[in-house]
């Protein structure tokens, strides 16, 4: 896989913004806390921040964190607190960890941030720190998914210049698409009819298959 683009930031920096971005999405706003996320079916609000917070759990207590104690169920709020409590520790060892050790942990905050500023009615961000090595980690798994599917190598674009080849060997077919379109494609947010409405240079019903990957697969019904 190559990139056409300046390396990124370490991959554990974007994480501290996906908090910040989170609790200003939600504090004051008790009344989102129940409602549904479209992207991710049958949760609530607050069962994604519950899932981000365990997420965060896990990569802490794997690294050596010891976890402040936790009674009964938590609601937004105090998920909130919890979350920052173990946040800045969280990053220090990520830091000190180094190489790809929190990527993941940070490709899933971050495109759940994506998912609930959708749920929300909101913009994506314009800029994120978390965006490009996010989006690093879906084009290696989408790139493993070509390449064990049997499928020929491809090349992907945004309208903003960034490019990717997904695969071994020399692309044969291209897709472009805006940013935040082509991530959520790859995050399993984009139903087959809007992959295949994306702007490709061939007809894409070979490559459709691999963007089942992974936790990743499109939705039914047209995704936001």
């Amino acid at each position: 896989m190559t990139a056409t683009r300046p390396v990124p930031a370490p991959d554990f920096v974007g994480y501290p913004e996906v908090r910040r971005h989170i609790r200003a999405l939600l504090d004051g706003r008790p009344g989102t806390h129940r409602r549904p996320v479209p992207a991710c079916p049958k949760w609530t609000v607050t069962d994604l921040v519950g899932h981000v917070l365990e997420k965060a759990e896990g990569v802490f207590a794997r690294h050596g964190g010891v976890l402040p104690p936790r009674e009964g169920p938590l609601e937004v709020p105090e998920l909130l607190d919890r979350w920052d409590e173990i946040g800045d520790e969280l990053d220090r060892r990520l830091a000190e960890a180094g190489g790809r050790s929190g990527e993941v942990l940070v490709m899933d905050a971050y495109t759940h941030e994506l998912d609930l500023r959708a749920a929300l009615g909101g913009p994506p961000p314009v800029e994120h720190l978390a965006g490009a090595p996010s989006f690093d980690v879906l084009v290696r798994g989408f790139s493993g998914s070509v390449a064990g599917r049997g499928r020929p190598p491809g090349r992907l674009r945004t309208t903003g210049g960034a490019a990717w080849t997904a695969g071994p060997g020399r692309p044969g077919i291209s897709v472009t698409a805006p940013a935040h379109e082509l991530y959520r494609a790859l995050a399993g947010r984009r139903s087959l009819g809007q992959l295949a409405a994306l702007d490709w240079s061939a007809a894409p019903a070979r490559w459709l298959p691999a963007f089942t990957w992974g936790p990743f697969s499109p939705p039914l019904r047209p995704g936001v």
